[in-house]
């Protein structure tokens, strides 16, 4: 069964505890605005809308089964997972700079278009990450030239409670930097 999408569908993502909106579709690429606020872009294979899930539960399941079912799958979810110790160091948030990932065509962009594109993302998802108390975040800018590192550099110099470093060399090779964000407490 093949599903017909169009803009302003809500929508789940296979194989990952992800849903959103779909904001744009671009032949088979689909924009989906998340539930966190990050644009995101999945093949329509990877898709189902929300009520088609909905649906097809509604019609396996008796109502009381669905209610039991769903109640359940909602206390598992509370129960906190305590994280292995390595993971509890791994960054919370990767913000992938590479041009391809912001923008469907860089067609009638020019080297600065593009670089002012990137420092924008850079910039927003940093301060979602501030916003959000989060305390890593890496961003992917690759290797290239430089440009793009150097003014990632710039710009989080601009913070006071930031320190950034090369990120995991194993993980991303050469072309990313990690940003600790000093977290004041909670009054």
């Amino acid at each position: 069964m093949t599903q017909l999408f169009k803009i302003g569908d809500s929508v789940l993502v296979l194989d990952e505890d992800l849903s959103g909106e779909i904001k744009s579709i671009s032949g088979s690429n689909i924009t989906v605005l998340t539930e966190d606020g990050f644009e995101l872009v999945f093949d329509k294979k990877e898709l189902v809308k929300q009520d088609a899930v909905k649906s097809f539960s509604e019609h396996i399941f008796k109502n009381d089964s669905l209610q039991r079912v769903v109640s359940e799958k909602e206390s598992k979810k509370r129960k906190t997972v305590l994280k292995k110790s390595k993971e509890r160091y791994e960054p919370t948030l990767e913000v992938d700079l590479h041009i391809h990932q912001l923008t469907n065509s860089t067609r009638d962009m020019t080297n600065h278009d593009m670089l002012t594109l990137q420092l924008d993302t850079a910039k927003r998802q940093l301060e979602f990450a501030i916003r959000k108390r989060m305390q890593k975040v890496v961003f992917i800018h690759g290797v290239g030239e430089g440009v793009l590192k150097l003014e990632l550099e710039y710009l989080f110099g601009r913070y006071d409670n930031i320190k950034h470093y090369e990120a995991n060399y194993q993980k991303y090779g050469l072309g990313a930097t990690e940003v600790y964000i000093y977290q004041k407490a909670k009054n």
